[in-house]
């Protein structure tokens, strides 16, 4: 029961974390009438918040390996709901800037602090079903930001809902602290230098394992930045799909990506070649992609299609993070987790630039060919990790 309750947590936490990253992206169309500001102008104080909390993410995961990724944790999260606040309140446009980046310190410490506390808490023959139910968490938190933003301003307004946003944020604080002894730290966290194994400290970030993990997240980061953002636009301009179908086509994915999450905790833990889950996922994504750039497929295939390419990326992302681990040295899970994570906000923050251009300049099959080729191309950094974690001394346990 311990196990459960330590993944319930944490995946609430984790859900938490990525409801907060949408509540305020889906109240523009009213920030944007009452400060009367642009798109590009919030667009770019979102820009502001993944950069900070990109370049916040490996300095906190050296604060979790330093002073407990639960306290770490529960400080994060109580900032990120004091930014929240903030925004709510915030007088003008400009009083946003320090708000967002206040939230954005409050979730830089998400996925060091969560990862450090799964490898402590679960057994190692549940760690696969306890990382897929943090990326479900995750996921869940997306979706309910929109609809209960949306739904909370129509009715009260745009301030109200972020309240209603912060609320919750302090009822699951409140939750994590009385039920902190449930989350164990990694037991290496407390021990005194003397008894920390060697090789942890900055050079272990630039050790090859750790840097092919980080070239990993970027290249699935940008591939699923640019298919959340702009699978509309860009089946609108490669086939004249009505938006309507694509919006359909995009829940499929994002839907199958769940279910996928879901199954690849399972596969993840009774099978153990992680890099060959990993391989075979997403090189089947890829030729999805491939196919519905290349042929004109009916609106139920187009749908199947894209629902199957969610679900097979989704079946690889506990393998994923079981990778990471097992590139990651004895008392330096913060660290590694904190820097490797922080290359989801590259990516992130690459992708949208990039792909704005080739839709621009009339290259919607290119970015097709692109969201298929990063996949490919992450492959070859999971089949070097492997290979290059073993020869590293003690990986993680």
């Amino acid at each position: 029961m311990h196990d459960l309750r330590a993944m319930f947590l944490i995946g609430l936490a984790h859900g938490c974390s990525h409801f907060f990253q949408l509540v305020l992206p889906a109240l523009f169309p009213f920030v944007i009438v009452a400060f009367e500001v642009s798109y590009t102008e919030l667009g770019l104080l979102m820009t502001l918040f993944f950069v900070a909390s990109g370049l916040g993410q490996p300095v906190a995961g050296f604060l979790v390996d330093r002073f407990g990724a639960r306290k770490l944790l529960i400080g994060g999260l109580g900032v990120y709901c004091l930014g929240i606040l903030m925004a709510a309140l915030a007088p003008g446009f400009w009083f946003l800037v320090p708000a967002m980046t206040l939230a954005a310190l409050g979730n830089c410490v998400f996925h060091p602090a969560d990862f450090t506390i799964l490898n402590a808490s679960v057994s190692s023959h549940r760690l696969g079903r306890a990382f897929s139910v943090h990326t479900l968490g995750g996921n869940l938190g997306w979706a309910a930001a929109p609809v209960l933003m949306l739904a909370v301003a129509s009715l009260y307004g745009w301030r109200a809902a972020l309240l209603v946003a912060c609320a919750i944020g302090l009822l699951i604080l409140l939750g994590l602290v009385l039920a902190r002894g449930d989350l164990r730290d990694e037991p290496v966290a407390s021990a005194g230098p003397e008894r920390r194994p060697p090789g942890i400290g900055m050079a272990v970030l630039f050790s090859a394992p750790v840097l092919l993990c980080f070239t990993y997240f970027v290249l699935l980061a940008a591939a699923l930045i640019a298919v959340q953002n702009f699978l509309a636009p860009m089946l609108e301009a490669l086939r004249q799909t009505p938006l309507t179908l694509a919006a359909t086509a995009l829940t499929a994915f994002l839907l199958g990506a769940s279910a996928g999450v879901l199954m690849g905790g399972v596969v993840a833990d009774r099978w153990r070649r992680h890099g060959l889950i990993i391989a075979a996922g997403l090189a089947s994504s890829g030729v999805m992609f491939l196919l519905v750039s290349e042929l004109a497929l009916s609106s139920v295939i187009l749908v199947l299609v894209l629902g199957a390419a969610g679900l097979l990326q989704g079946v690889t992302t506990p393998s994923r993070d079981l990778l990471v681990r097992s590139a990651t040295p004895a008392g330096a899970t913060g660290r590694v987790f904190g820097f490797v994570y922080s290359g989801l906000d590259l990516g992130s923050a690459l992708a949208p630039v990039t792909v704005g251009l080739l839709l621009d300049g009339g290259h919607p099959r290119l970015v097709f060919w692109l969201v298929a080729a990063m996949p490919f191309a992450a492959i070859g950094t999971a089949v070097s990790i492997r290979g290059e974690a073993q020869a590293q001394p003690q990986p993680a346990q």
